[in-house]
């Protein structure tokens, strides 16, 4: 009976039907509130992956507010923000202090970090940390004209000054339902507490959660994130286009739906975050390169196909590419 439930819950969601029966609890069953995790001036070379490797070890998403300097020059790492569920947020290209500066280089630091940022693969980022959390009136209104939030912080782990693993572990023992504490993507000792603070927030029934790019506070991830996924992809080779659009969504996994433009004959790639998997497609031959990889090919149902995908706790979007036969 177990298994044969699963497979109509699989049809259904295929179908675009909501369905409630054996569905995977949510993970919002066992929180009791969301902070948000975030973490300044990377992409770095020498520790962002660590950083990275480490959150999803302990099952933790956080916003990466990336200078856009770094991001230019490490996109294989804000690529990799991404594919780890992580959100993306805009931090200023060099790093100035903004409300020292001209609203034109104002303007050129954050135009410049959104484009870097987009040019990496990190979508294009919705909130904005301003360099010291140093504000005024002038940079605010440079903000909403990129559609940028400003997201300043609530407790501040003092690693970049130096902190001690336990007193950044005890900071973030401080946090409550909503709020966002300061963290860096540099110092070793942050990574070295990221274990306790998963330990420490579990204890507390709270878990790590997006930043609302509407009210700037924590909440459910809803895989929307501080970025606007990156829908459309440029043909790779020959000309036709593949557009991700948003279907309908459950608590533990969503629609999306694939239209190629440019050609009939077709093939995308579907480069699936881990540790989602689809579970279900339609309107495509479908192969699998590897578990997180799926090719999907015309099966003369048109040019429109669509899958549904299992989240196991990361709700970032696949990439797609389209390449003609």
């Amino acid at each position: 009976m177990r298994i044969a439930a699963s497979l109509a819950a699989i049809v259904a969601a295929a179908a675009g039907i909501a369905v409630t029966m054996d569905a995977t609890p949510s993970q919002a069953a066992a929180c009791s509130g969301y902070v948000g995790l975030t973490y300044d001036d990377g992409p770095t070379a020498g520790n962002t992956q660590n950083l990275l490797n480490t959150l999803r070890a302990n099952g933790l998403r956080a916003t990466m507010f990336n200078e856009g300097q770094y991001a230019a020059a490490n996109p294989g790492l804000v690529r990799a923000q991404v594919d780890a569920g992580m959100w993306v947020g805009n931090h200023s290209y060099t790093h100035p202090h903004l409300t020292q500066q001209s609203q034109a280089t104002m303007d050129s630091e954050i135009s410049r970090t959104q484009t870097a940022i987009a040019n990496a693969g990190g979508g294009t980022p919705k909130l904005f940390r301003p360099p010291y959390g140093e504000t005024n009136a002038t940079l605010k209104a440079v903000e909403q004209k990129y559609g940028l939030t400003e997201i300043i912080w609530d407790v501040d782990s003092q690693d970049w000054n130096n902190a001690s693993t336990d007193a950044i572990v005890a900071a973030a023992g401080r946090l409550t339902n909503g709020q966002v504490i300061l963290m860096h993507d540099w110092p070793a000792n942050t990574v070295a507490a990221v274990p306790r603070i998963a330990q420490g927030l579990a204890a507390r029934g709270l878990c790590s959660g997006m930043i609302s790019p509407s009210t700037g506070r924590a909440v459910a991830p809803d895989g929307g994130g501080t970025t606007t996924p990156p829908t459309t992809t440029p043909p790779q080779s020959g000309s036709c286009t593949a557009t991700i659009s948003a279907g309908q969504q459950w608590s533990d996994r969503y629609n999306l739906s694939v239209a190629v433009t440019g050609s009939s004959s077709w093939t995308v790639t579907l480069n699936i975050p881990s540790p989602a998997k689809v579970i279900a497609t339609w309107n495509t031959a479908a192969t699998w390169p590897s578990a997180q990889q799926m090719v999907a090919k015309p099966n003369g149902s048109g040019n429109t196909f669509g899958v549904t995908i299992q989240t196991n706790g990361n709700w970032t979007w696949p990439s797609a590419s389209c390449a003609t036969a």
